[in-house]
């Protein structure tokens, strides 16, 4: 058997518009959540056929696209949407790769994306592969408005066209479109003709018995319904969705009756009762979370300033064990708050239904809507605790022959800190200076994992090495304090609720009157002010290790420095690139500008603004006046003599900024692809 649908999973969203047994809030939250996944047996000898034409047109990327497919029958969907990106960049006319990457970013969620890429896949080549690929893609649509709906009228015609083929006659996709296609339009005939073929040439496959059952139901065929819903179950139709399908196909209009489905009027308050406690319970934890962070932050910016007066820090230790028991528990208190968001959401929406079910009134567009709410706002929950991107480490690596002066020196910070030195530098374009840890979680505990150094290449242009050298101390007290060791629960939350933000966005969901989408930016308001709290207080006993070793002026020097640079290497671009826009040439090299476009005093003004500034609760460093002012008094221990520049560190300096610049050059070409999408 051969499947053309190009990926491995093919969704099934059924929305019931004209079954007259399937009216019940029950029957809906079924066939929105009902899926099928088809397993692919892929042609191998068509499959050689398209490898062949890529060798004869890219053979420079046959591996690329044969690892995505690989990937994408496996289900590994963001490996295979990167690899076929890759073949997709460097040959576009390929229409195979642009229909595979279309038919992958569809089910990654991005469908006006894949939209377009099927589209252009069908206008380079009307195969049967590249119509079934465009009609998927067009049912996947957010079903809702006069535009889904003329969507699904040219799916129909291109589905008219596809079974002009003769690959039609043994593809089950094109069946399963064409009754999904029939049960969306409202279109009774073409629903039963698609459902009868399944049941003549494809018994075997759930999708056939579940839109047998459903046919059997709007039938008035209650045992066939109850028969084929089980036959689909015991070919992997979850027993849950069996369950309330015959439930609400069941005589539950009578009283007491075996299938009685009927939710009292006592069973509806008891639970209205329980829910208002339980929800009035989740919200004062919720706002007991909050005063504690206001609270503890409040007490860390006094007990930090009591400290300096005494020199005595030994109650700081005392916080941040504070502070990572708060973080642990506002942590465990997101992901304890997803099933009530659940919950909410579903009472709401079913209640909704049930009001107008009772009420007599069957306004389909209405049900519709409500159900895509309820289930994008479900599904989004689950893809954000499920799909997990790999992380993309900035920059590149630094080789230590490069700059092996630079090297030595970060060994020798280390060595005055009493540390380990760190295993990797990594160059990014920008003014970028930060640490992190890679490792599993028991490496990190055990202080083994992999210690990575960010440097800027515009940050170190002119940066003195000895004012380098305290900011490097300051980095590596991050380390010494086990700052990057831990985070753990702090990066799974904020990565899960931007998976999710991501995800209600994307399904139209990101709006004020979604609860999920306003429980999440409230909570992501209250976790960003408790875990800043956090990381003021790790700064500044990074900043006193600093000063501490290499003395307060050559800390101050070198912070001032990365806030100065930082201010003027974003002017400096900006207007190169403004001028380079206007004047229709290539860049100039970033790192050698030297004239601003505006006055001098525009710079100092922002410097003084950046230093001046009052630490605010939402900050994760205090202001670099307090800063400075939390380090003053400290000796240092290692007094330095060096005032060369870190840049001569390097030994062809030109060449990695040339490089720098080219990096720079493409992240604006993406930034502007991206607005013009």
């Amino acid at each position: 058997m051969r499947y053309f649908i190009e990926t491995s999973y093919f969704y099934l969203i059924d929305y019931s518009i004209f079954m007259n047994y399937i009216t019940t809030f029950i029957s809906l939250i079924v066939l929105i959540f009902s899926s099928t996944v088809l397993g692919q047996e892929r042609d191998q000898v068509a499959e050689q056929a398209i490898e062949k034409e890529l060798q004869s047109i890219a053979p420079d990327y046959v591996d690329e696209f044969r690892q995505a497919t690989v990937a994408m029958d496996k289900g590994d969907l963001i490996f295979a949407d990167s690899m076929y990106s890759i073949v997709y960049e460097h040959v576009p006319s390929f229409n195979h790769v642009v229909r595979r990457l279309g038919s992958i970013k569809n089910e990654l969620g991005q469908h006006a994306e894949g939209l377009l890429l099927c589209e252009k896949a069908v206008e380079m080549n009307r195969s049967y592969s590249n119509l079934i690929t465009l009609i998927n893609c067009i049912v996947r649509q957010n079903a809702t408005g006069t535009s889904y709906s003329v969507g699904l009228t040219r799916a129909n015609t291109l589905l008219r066209e596809a079974a002009l083929f003769p690959e039609s006659k043994e593809d089950v996709s094109f069946y399963l479109l064409k009754a999904q296609i029939g049960l969306q339009q409202n279109n009774p005939p073409q629903f039963r003709e698609a459902t009868d073929f399944l049941e003549d040439h494809f018994k075997n496959e759930m999708a056939t018995h579940y839109y047998a059952a459903i046919l059997a139901a709007n039938d008035g065929d209650p045992k066939k319904a109850a028969k084929e819903i089980r036959i689909a179950n015991r070919l992997g139709l979850p027993e849950e969705d069996m369950n309330a399908f015959l439930a609400a196909n069941a005589d539950y209009t009578t009283p007491g009756s075996a299938g009685s489905f009927a939710p009292t009027e006592n069973t509806i308050w008891s639970f209205l009762n329980i829910l208002f406690v339980v929800v009035i319970v989740w919200i004062s934890g919720i706002v007991l979370l909050y005063l504690v962070g206001i609270i503890l932050s409040r007490i860390t910016l006094r007990s930090i300033e009591q400290q300096i007066r005494n020199n005595n820090l030994q109650a700081s230790s005392k916080l941040r064990k504070v502070y990572k028991i708060l973080i642990n528990t506002a942590g465990f208190y997101y992901y304890i708050s997803l099933p009530i968001i659940v919950i909410l959401v579903l009472s709401i929406g079913g209640g909704l239904l049930f009001g107008m079910l009772s009420a007599g009134i069957i306004a389909f567009k209405l049900i519709i809507i409500v159900v895509i709410v309820v289930g994008g706002t479900i599904i989004g929950l689950l893809r954000s605790l499920l799909v997990r991107g790999r992380l993309q480490e900035p920059g590149r690596l630094l080789n230590e022959s490069e700059a092996p002066e630079l090297v030595a020196l970060t060994r020798s910070v280390a060595k005055d800190l009493n540390t380990r030195p760190i295993d990797e530098i990594r160059i990014t374009p920008e003014t970028d200076l930060a640490v992190y840890e890679m490792g599993s979680w028991r490496a990190k505990m055990q202080d083994s994992g992999k210690r990575v150094l960010v440097l800027g290449a515009a940050v170190l242009k002119d940066f003195q090495k000895d004012d380098f050298r305290a900011i490097l101390a300051h980095e590596y007290g991050h380390f010494a304090n086990r700052d990057t060791a831990g985070g753990g629960v702090a990066m799974r939350v904020q990565r899960d609720m931007t998976n999710y933000y991501i995800a209600l966005y994307n399904s139209g969901n990101a709006s004020w009157w979604s609860i999920a989408f306003l429980f999440l930016k409230f909570y992501h308001f209250i976790f960003t002010r408790i875990s800043a709290g956090a990381t003021r207080l790790q700064e500044v006993l990074a900043d006193r290790i600093a000063a501490e070793t290499y003395g307060a002026q050559s800390f101050r020097n070198g912070l001032t420095f990365v806030v100065r640079r930082s201010i003027e290497f974003g002017m400096l671009a900006n207007a190169e690139i403004k001028q380079a826009e206007e004047q229709k040439r290539s860049y100039s090299n970033f790192y050698e500008l030297s004239e601003l476009a505006s006055d001098e005093s525009d710079l100092e003004s922002e410097l003084q603004k950046s230093l001046n500034r009052k630490t605010s609760e939402e900050d994760t460093h205090p202001s670099p006046v307090d800063r400075f002012r939390y380090v003053e008094g400290i000796t240092k221990r290692n007094p330095g003599n060096d005032t060369g520049a870190v840049h001569d560190f390097f030994p062809d300096w030109e060449e990695l900024t040339v490089e720098m610049t080219g990096e720079i050059d493409k992240m604006i070409k993406e930034q502007k692809r991206m607005l013009n999408r």
